[in-house]
């Protein structure tokens, strides 16, 4: 049983930019409030401003309730969460020193639980880090209760951020790129890194706002819908069937393919669903890259079931409960199918899969309205109910882009510009 709950959170504006934490202790039974803490901590990444609030949480329970105290650690941050229960790997040097730190303080007390929380719950956290932030953008210190103080004579300064503090970055250096130099100083693989290099070229980046370029090459993943087929012409549901191109189908890839051949796009890596009408759209963007194409089974489209071939209004007709269901709650699956949230499992864990596999490079990944916007939502932190909300149309273009140190980012949406 745990005497204690921690929660704790941090956040960046610019991610690099200006950061801080925060994080609250409180009494299990009561839920009382313990203890306070929150600072800023300079320009950093969202994630290095999240493992700092942790470490200040487990810092204020030794101080509360000494050594070997019971308590239990919730974050919004996944990452962090995972990270200190060992499920996933610390894949980000920079981050270490950190989760070495927190590790040694764990040791320390007894952790009963890691557990992820919605921000929603975590707003005490939040609320503390955002006012550590405001109050350093008007040059003042945060003390707990909410004020703030100014740096004033026979007070100790603000410490400046350690290297592994600022998640060993050195600001300066993209502040002001070296002259003659166009990349940044990863390696340039990805898309990111083509489209920061084009805005660069001949413009002067501008210092002191706190919003900085990314420090990374990013991992790409390009998200193409496949092209027409005679069921989505007829607006047909089309889930594991597998239809095979019109002939305005196969323009549409050759479409795609020209333009994801060229900067800033060129994939590395090409992966697509099993289902003919992805394959054949991937053929074509291979075709015009000189790459292979990899299949992955689960990057196909949700199982419709008994409604495959079917139009909506035939569903309504047939299946009015079902289709009811189906529309209002993910959990709800077709009959014979497979719902949104099972489909949402096995997407999740192809897009970790590609991105930790490709990590840096670009990948090109041909699916199905489903398996793109699960894709799409999950890089959101929406919820799945956020899948009633999108529109993709036939062999539209999205795009994330997923940093080392844990965001993503959307670049763009349902782009069709290569069909016009």
């Amino acid at each position: 049983m745990s005497h204690y709950v921690i929660e704790a959170d941090g956040g960046s504006r610019g991610n690099p930019g200006p950061a801080g934490y925060g994080a609250v202790v409180k009494d299990a039974a009561s839920g009382q409030v313990l203890a306070e803490a929150a600072e800023a901590i300079g320009v950093t990444t969202n994630n290095v401003a999240e493992y700092r609030g942790l470490i200040a949480g487990l810092q204020a329970v030794l101080r509360v309730g000494g050594e070997g105290a019971a308590v239990a650690v919730r974050m919004d941050s996944k990452l962090v969460v995972e990270q200190m229960a060992g499920r996933w790997k610390i894949k980000n040097e920079g981050l270490r020193p950190l989760a070495s730190e927190a590790g040694a303080l764990v040791r320390r007390l007894r952790v009963t639980e890691w557990t992820w929380i919605p921000r929603e719950r975590n707003k005490h956290a939040d609320r503390l880090a955002n006012e550590a932030m405001d109050a350093a953008a008007q040059g003042l210190r945060w003390k707990a209760g909410g004020t703030s103080d100014s740096d004033e004579p026979g007070l100790p300064p603000s410490p400046s951020p350690s290297p592994s503090q600022t998640d060993l970055l050195d600001v300066s250096s993209i502040s002001a790129p070296a002259r003659g130099s166009s990349d940044l100083s990863a390696p340039t693989a990805s898309v990111a890194a083509a489209q920061q290099r084009t805005r660069a070229a001949g413009k002067k980046v501008e210092t002191g706002t706190g919003w900085r370029p990314p420090t990374r090459v990013a991992t790409s993943l390009l998200l193409l819908r496949h092209g027409e087929t005679e069921l989505s012409l007829e607006r047909r549901f089309s889930g594991l069937g597998d239809p095979e191109l019109t002939p305005n189908g196969l323009s549409q890839a050759e479409a795609a393919a020209v333009r994801l051949s060229r900067e800033p796009y060129r994939p590395d890596v090409i992966v697509s669903s099993p289902l003919k009408r992805a394959r054949q759209t991937a053929a074509a963007v291979a075709a015009r890259t000189g790459l292979d194409v990899e299949v992955d089974d689960e990057l196909r489209e949700a199982d419709f079931g008994e409604w495959e071939g079917h139009t909506f209004t035939e569903i309504q007709r047939r299946w009015p409960a079902e289709l009811t269901a189906w529309l209002a709650d993910p959990e709800a699956a077709p009959p014979g199918g497979e719902s949104f949230a099972v489909a949402a499992r096995r997407v999740q864990a192809a897009g970790e899969r590609l991105v930790e596999r490709y990590e840096g490079k670009t990948v090109l990944a041909v699916s199905h309205v489903t398996p793109i916007k699960m894709l799409l939502r999950l890089a959101l932190m929406a919820p799945l109910e956020s899948l009633y909300r999108m529109h993709l149309d036939l062999a539209c273009l999205s795009l994330i882009e997923y940093y080392a140190d844990g965001p993503a980012v959307v670049k763009s949406f349902n782009d069709t510009a290569h069909l016009r």
